[in-house]
């Protein structure tokens, strides 16, 4: 089965892409079924994955990384998503959630301090932004911090905090000044006295990722940990998020790929009325539909992530690539589901884990309502503000 690669890619992506799918295929799908029947999170794995230069894709190999560009990070995240959704939302996360905003506003000391350990899997890192009354509207976040001579003394709670049950390395968004974001900032915490990781959060799918509670109580952050300046929190956290969508919109084709690819094989081998079910119209429509549109969600995805890598703006791109693969990563598990009937709704096949891994891209890192609301002030502007 065909599917686009863009001829832009130059030796350096296809090399790096053929690296995780090579990684992917030997050394996570053999014990992807298992893995999410058990619920179980491979660390391990995320470690190797270091070794090979995986989580540190977009640091800069001064700092111990790649230094390579989002293009090579998007590439990647689809390869792992293919064969498991879960595994490749730790290392998007170590990459664009917990990495990217050290590289981009960190002063020398914490990148030379921070990135190193993260570009090797010795360490982990997560992003501390959603909290309990704080999602879409983000700005509205109620976790304090509040100077203390050379501290900054945090309260409050976060939630849906990926990677967080193993990281040990925050980029945390708390309150220091008034109402609204300009009121917000951002620091990098590590684990400490006042710093409790809760409970794993019961998900739908993405059972190999970590998703926790945090809270704070009197925890205290010495004041070099800020990222960026004083009230600059939103700032950083909406940059981070921009590039963040266009790695999720990369796992959501991995994801439409896998259920197309499982939904093309059972149409082949699968015998009704004397012959394949895949000779029927109706078992052929909906997969045609589906390669087309995973085609040109990819290639969508791989520009956004170009326009993110010259420096170019790539907000509404990055809004537009996430919106159209994350829907093509929810109809492409339907019809997966679809093709194999009852088998596709048996927990033996993998059909049915698509099904539940591929609606989060709808979900987190902005919701697809978020995302329209995106594209329309880019294309109206004011007037969409009312």
């Amino acid at each position: 089965m065909s599917t686009a690669a863009p001829p832009e890619l130059d030796a350096t992506h296809r090399e790096i892409q053929g690296l995780a799918r090579e990684f992917a295929r030997g050394e996570i799908a053999p014990h992807a079924e298992r893995w999410n029947r058990e619920h179980h999170v491979p660390v391990e794995a995320l470690r190797r994955m270091g070794e090979l230069g995986f989580l540190g894709v977009i640091i800069p190999e001064e700092y111990g990384g790649a230094g390579l560009d989002y293009t090579c990070l998007a590439l990647v995240i689809e390869e792992i998503a293919a064969v498991d959704a879960g595994t490749s939302v730790g290392v998007a996360a170590q990459n664009s959630l917990g990495a990217s905003p050290i590289v981009a506003h960190g002063t020398e000391e914490q990148r030379a301090r921070l990135l190193p350990p993260l570009a090797s899997g010795e360490r982990f890192a997560a992003y501390a932004l959603t909290e309990p009354d704080a999602g879409s509207d983000a700005a509205g976040l109620r976790t304090s911090a509040t100077r203390d001579g050379d501290h900054w003394v945090v309260r409050g709670s976060k939630q849906w905090i990926t990677n967080g049950g193993f990281a040990d390395l925050f980029v945390l968004f708390a309150r220091t000044g008034g109402p609204g974001a300009r009121g917000v900032s951002a620091f990098v915490a590590e684990r400490g006295d006042g710093f409790t990781v809760g409970r794993e959060m019961p998900k739908m799918g993405l059972h190999t990722s970590s998703t926790v509670e945090l809270a704070f109580d009197g925890y205290r952050l010495p004041a070099d940990a800020m990222l960026a300046d004083e009230g600059a929190g939103m700032k950083v956290a909406f940059s981070t998020l921009d590039s963040g969508r266009v790695i999720i919109a990369a796992q959501a084709c991995g994801i439409a790929r896998a259920a197309l690819e499982t939904a093309v094989d059972y149409a082949r081998e699968r015998t009704a009325f004397g012959g394949p079910i895949g000779r029927f119209q109706g078992v052929q429509f909906p997969l045609a539909e589906i390669a087309a549109r995973l085609d040109a969600a990819r290639l969508l995805t791989l520009h956004a992530a170009r326009l993110r890598d010259a420096g170019r703006p790539h907000t509404a791109v990055g809004a537009k690539a996430k919106l159209v693969a994350s829907q093509v990563a929810v109809d492409a598990a339907n019809a997966c589901v679809q093709t194999l009937g009852g088998y596709g709704y048996s927990a033996e096949y993998p059909a049915e884990r698509y099904y539940r891994d591929a609606k989060i891209t709808q979900i987190y890192e902005g919701t697809s309502e978020i995302q329209r609301l995106v594209i329309a002030r880019d294309l109206l502007g004011e007037a969409a503000r009312g």
